[in-house]
């Protein structure tokens, strides 16, 4: 039978990045090593290699290695609640709540001197004054029509 592997203190998770990263990366079977009759998996060579340089910094001493921060992203339609429910679930779970959309405008906003998006027109004004000409140049080709309409008519009577 198989001796009982004895993981490092992250399991099968680079306990590298973990602490430089604050990352759970899945560790590679090729780049294990064992460190105080433990095995530890990392996800490069340059991550295994730094832990032996110094494998004290990057171990749990008296108590166990802080896992990340949770994660949630919410993926939905406009204006199906994704925000609204981001924000109960930061609340709830004592999170912080970021709104990709915007963070990414304020990204943009510097280097593009305007905010873009496909909810962001820079032309309503002239859309709203194409609807206004096309609404009566129809108004005026229908009474054009009835003009000659009620011409055909008088004619015909």
């Amino acid at each position: 039978k198989e001796k009982k592997r004895h993981m490092g203190d992250t399991k099968h998770f680079c306990p590298v990045s973990l602490k430089e990263n604050f990352v759970l990366h899945p560790g590679l079977y090729e780049h294990a090593a064992k460190y105080q009759e433990k095995i530890y998996y990392f996800s490069t060579s340059e991550y295994r290699d730094k832990f032996l340089k110094n494998p004290e910094e990057y171990v749990a001493h008296n108590e166990p290695i802080q896992a990340p921060p949770l994660r949630v992203c919410l993926l939905g339609t406009h204006g199906a609640g994704k925000t609204t429910c981001a924000r109960q679930i930061a609340d709830k779970l004592g999170i912080f709540h970021i709104q990709f959309e915007e963070y990414l405008q304020e990204l943009i906003l510097p280097k593009t001197k305007e905010k873009v998006g496909p909810h962001i027109d820079e032309e309503p004004e002239e859309d709203v004054n194409e609807m206004l000409i096309l609404s009566q140049e129809l108004g005026d080709f229908s009474q054009t029509i009835t003009k000659t309409e009620t011409e055909k008519s008088k004619q015909v009577i």
